[in-house]
């Protein structure tokens, strides 16, 4: 998980480009990334559960956009030592605190498009 910097302290973002936030943007607003972070918004769910929940994802961009969203910390993985393993995903606190803005775009951009009646 990212380390939190000091009150004041910014990363770089628009003047390098190997600065670590803008590789979490980056995973959090790709393709995939954003429609994870809503599907996990007060659920804990399995990786089978995520991918039906996510209509279009395939099953290699579901896992290679977890393993990126773990890295960078919005979301956790729990692992139940069973046979087989039973993998869980939910959101961090990181995660949760990403996921009320985003909530809020969808929800202006939702308000904004006209009804499908009206099309």
């Amino acid at each position: 998980m990212p380390q939190r910097v000091a009150a004041g302290t910014r990363y770089e973002v628009f003047r390098t480009t190997d600065c670590p936030a803008r590789d979490v943007v980056d995973h959090v607003t790709s393709k995939w990334g954003i429609w994870v972070l809503f599907a996990l918004r007060g659920n804990e769910l399995r990786f089978y559960e995520l991918r039906d929940s996510i209509q279009g994802i395939s099953e290699k961009m579901l896992a290679q956009t977890l393993r990126a969203l773990v890295e960078d910390g919005p979301v956790r993985r729990e692992v139940e030592p069973t046979t087989p393993p039973q993998v869980t995903y939910g959101l961090t606190e990181f995660g949760e605190d990403l996921g009320e803005p985003l909530t809020d775009l969808f929800d202006r951009i939702t308000q904004r498009l006209p009804s499908r009646a009206e099309q």
